[in-house]
């Protein structure tokens, strides 16, 4: 009944724009920080890992770093100018370079955990330092 209820919610956030990830977030707290693992649902022979160097296609260096729980929100530069992207929970600092990958861009995002809201957001999958 709970699974079910949270699929109704997600649907119906979904619809609305922004709630959806709201709802993602609120959801994984609720579940000590973990998504459900989609990944292990591919059907069998499909390779679960991409290679970094294929996902991993922008980088910038960050301008700004805001931390919560579960996500790092990172205001990177890019060739059109600053951009927020967000990421799962990193290790990043002001001034580092990061490569990430492509995302998904949300417009008019509020984020309940920061109490903060952004004009354009990109949310990431992956993320990774440059070593120097």
């Amino acid at each position: 009944m709970r699974k079910l209820l949270l699929l109704i919610a997600l649907t119906v956030n979904a619809s609305v724009g922004t709630g959806a990830a709201n709802a993602v977030e609120a959801s994984a707290s609720a579940q000590g920080g973990k998504l459900s693992n989609t990944i292990d649902s591919l059907p069998l022979g499909h390779s679960k890992a991409i290679p970094a160097d294929t996902q991993l296609v922008n980088s910038g260096k960050v301008l700004e770093v805001l931390d919560t729980d579960m996500y790092t929100y990172l205001q990177v530069t890019t060739e059109k100018g600053p951009l927020w992207i967000a990421a799962y929970k990193t290790d990043v600092t002001k001034g580092a370079t990061v490569r990430y990958s492509d995302g998904v861009a949300m417009s008019n995002f509020y984020s309940s955990a920061l109490n903060r809201n952004f004009d354009v957001i990109v949310f990431v999958d992956s993320l990774e330092k440059v070593k120097k």
